[in-house]
């Protein structure tokens, strides 16, 4: 993989909005799993751990999909980076709003996580139309 950035890339609202996003995510994802990490009483595990692996793979996605979309010449292929990074941002959502319903004292950190969603959304569809 390339990894020359381009060099407005840093300037970019979207791509530090991103990087909020992952930091976050992470962290949120450490504090909710050490709650999701023990067994039930009958042995099994709880399902919603899985889902907060799926918000730090999700959300480390959404800044290579903007690097890719900006480097990219043909606008087939922007729009495939685009639309990738519309579902990236849709999966994130919905399984924070899973996470939410679970048993961790972190789901009270996901409304934070939600609102940086939020706004991620409005910088990239404004985003979006300068490609």
């Amino acid at each position: 993989m390339n990894y020359n950035l381009p060099s407005h890339l840093p300037d970019l609202p979207i791509y530090r909005k991103a990087m909020d996003i992952i930091m976050l995510s992470r962290s949120i994802s450490t504090y909710i799993s050490q709650d999701l990490s023990y067994l039930n009483a009958d042995g099994s595990e709880d399902n919603d751990i899985y889902f907060s692996g799926d918000i730090v793979q999700q959300s480390t996605n959404l800044a290579p999909e903007i690097i890719n979309a900006e480097r990219e010449r043909y606008s087939e292929k922007k729009h495939k980076h685009l639309e990738r990074l519309e579902r990236l941002t849709n999966k994130l959502y919905s399984n924070c709003r899973r996470l939410e319903r679970s048993k961790s004292s972190g789901r009270d950190y996901l409304p934070i996580l939600k609102g940086e969603l939020k706004s991620f959304r409005k910088l990239q569809r404004s985003w979006m139309l300068t490609l």
